[in-house]
């Protein structure tokens, strides 16, 4: 066996330590947890928004959780604080149902690709946004459909 130089030594080591840091970030921002480990206030404003809707999982992401369900064959996710205050309901949606604008900016932004899924995002407070995910990144819009942002899945 050949012995590597200890440069490449010590950079393995930090290599193996950032590694380590940013999976042990990404693990603490979202992570999956039991439903007996949810608030009971989160599972109610769950059950009363949607009574009799089995919960699909449960993620705990900065401090809210959000359960996946299925409700009227769509997929949907609620985000609930901790004191069962809904801040967000996301619903996915048909790309083709994409207000004309979010298609017409994905079509000459990102061309050649393909939006692999869309979803209506409404607000605790009415806002509406749309979600448009091309290629692990996910493009937000408003209402209108003027763009928002863009982040990496």
């Amino acid at each position: 066996m050949v012995a590597l130089p200890k440069l490449v030594g010590k950079n393995m080591k930090k290599l193996m330590v950032m590694v380590l840091a940013i999976a042990s970030f990404s693990y603490a921002q979202a992570q999956k947890v039991k439903e007996a480990e949810v608030p009971t206030e989160v599972k109610a404003a769950f059950a009363k928004q949607y009574p009799g809707t089995k919960a699909g999982g449960w993620i705990k992401e900065n401090g809210n959780y959000e359960v996946e369900f299925d409700y009227k064959k769509a997929e949907m996710t609620l985000v609930i604080d901790p004191k069962g205050t809904v801040l967000e309901t996301e619903t996915e949606i048909k790309v083709s149902e994409l207000p004309k604008t979010v298609l017409d900016y994905c079509a000459s932004k990102y061309v050649g690709k393909k939006i692999k899924e869309a979803s209506r995002i409404v607000g605790a407070a009415g806002e509406v946004t749309y979600e448009a995910e091309i290629e692990k990144m996910d493009v937000l819009f408003d209402a209108n459909g003027k763009f928002l942002k863009e982040s990496k899945d």
